[in-house]
């Protein structure tokens, strides 16, 4: 009996701390996808870009005068490479994160530099809001989001 008590006071303990680090195993696994999302992007990897998303997406890309479908998620990119733009270089910077049951949600700024086929370059910085959901295959996909062009104050 002694046993079974001191097992479930140490239980009650760590508890707290068991269930923190496995919200910010699941906000740092969210995180790293972002991250290559970026990579995917700047790599042309548009295969890649499009299996982060889920097949349920509906989003709201600042580009678009619409939400989006997952159909639509590749045309910002492909109006860049249209013209020949390609992106040299990204930062990224990570701001909120939250998870509730399987869904994170995590918000960050970029800033993007994109090359001309001539030369020239230009940039762009915007925040991002998505919401990933966990499948039953356990990995993260994007569900929905929404992206906005940074104003004067880089807010």
């Amino acid at each position: 009996m002694t046993r079974k008590l001191c097992l479930a006071v140490v239980v009650m303990l760590f508890a707290p701390v068991l269930f923190a680090q496995s919200a910010r195993t699941a906000e740092d696994q969210v995180w790293s996808q972002e991250q290559a999302y970026w990579q995917y992007v700047k790599t042309g990897d548009l295969d890649a870009y499009r299996s982060l998303w889920h097949e349920n997406f509906l989003g709201w890309p600042y580009i678009s005068p619409e939400p989006a479908r997952k159909a639509q998620i590749t045309n910002w990119i492909k109006l860049h490479t249209d013209q020949g733009d390609s992106l040299q270089d990204y930062n990224l910077q990570r701001l909120v994160s939250q998870q509730t049951g399987d869904l994170v949600t995590t918000t960050y700024r970029i800033s993007l530099t994109w090359a001309g086929k001539n030369g020239t370059g230009s940039s762009d910085h915007s925040r991002i809001i998505h919401t990933w959901i966990r499948g039953s295959d356990g990995r993260w996909r994007i569900l929905s989001g929404m992206s906005a062009p940074l104003n004067s104050n880089g807010r």
